[in-house]
This record gives C-alpha cells, structure tokens and sequence, in this order.
C-alpha cells in the first residue's frame, strides 16, 4: 500500500477536496437563494468542466516548474501531464458528488443531501490518507471533515447575505 506515488496522493487529494468544498459551496450559496434545479444543475456542471481542466493545467504548470527548478533545465513532461490528469479527473469524479442530487430531489431537499454526502466523501478521503500515511483515521477524516465544513458554512453565508442585498 506505501507504493503510491506522493504525487499522486497529492493531486488526487486536492483534487476531490477542492472539487467537493468549491461545487457544494457554489451550489448551496445559489440553492438558497430558490434558484430552480435546472439552473443549479446547469451551473454545477458548468463549474466541473471548467475547473477540472483549470485544475489539471495548474496541477500541471506547477509541478512542471518545480521540476524545471530542482534540475535547473528543462524538465520531461511525464511527470506532470500524469499529475495534471490525476488532477482532472479527481476533480472531475468527485464534483459530481453535490451535484447529483439536484438531478433526482428538489432544491430544498437537495441542497442538505449535496451538503452530507460531500461531508461524508471529505470524511472518508482524510480515514483514506489516514490509512494509507498509518495515523490516527477518526482523526484525520474528522479534520478534513471539519476544514471542509467549515468552507461550505461560507458558502451557504455568501449565498444568504447575497440574497438580501441583491
């Protein structure tokens, strides 16, 4: 189980957190607001095309130029056309995680079903490295858990202090 590249885990991590914190974030800020389902839908995937590819391309930008620093040359571009695609689609995968229960629920039922499962994913991606790096895994699925939980209450803020101003 130790043989998994650190980029990998790296990439495959930040790329599900960051695609369930930013898509359930967006969609309950613009839910709450009693934006219909379609247009909920419609902006969740939208997002999840979009950034999965701006993921990929920084995942692969940045890890081009830690290469190219550490050996002062041009760097090969397998290393990080394989981190960009781990970014992609762990991003891409996990986005529709708070998406789908838009497709079957209505908003107000959706939006608490799209916050608990992400909640759970979070959870069980911080018990996966838990046990995969043999530390504590109540602890780290219960930090990511928290780190997470703590973005989609912003989320959810921004979309009720948007409603009264706009």
């Amino acid at each position: 189980m130790r043989n998994i590249p650190v980029a990998f885990i790296r990439n495959f991590t930040f790329g599900v957190e960051d695609s369930l914190v930013s898509t359930v974030s967006l969609l309950s800020g613009i839910a709450v607001i009693g934006t219909s389902p379609k247009i909920v839908f419609t902006t969740g995937v939208i997002l999840i095309f979009v950034e999965s590819f701006s993921m990929a391309v920084g995942s692969f930008l940045s890890e081009y130029s830690v290469k190219e620093y550490e050996t002062k040359s041009e760097a090969p571009m397998r290393g990080p056309i394989t981190n960009g695609t781990i970014m992609f689609f762990s991003y891409f995968v996990a986005g529709f995680i708070p998406l789908f229960p838009y497709i079957i629920f209505p908003a107000h039922s959706a939006i608490w079903i799209s916050i608990t499962l992400s909640l759970l994913t979070l959870f069980l991606l911080g018990a996966a490295n838990a046990k995969l790096s043999r530390i504590n895994i109540l602890k780290n699925g219960l930090r990511m858990l928290l780190v997470g939980g703590i973005t989609i209450v912003v989320g959810i803020t921004i979309g009720q202090l948007m409603q009264k101003i706009v």
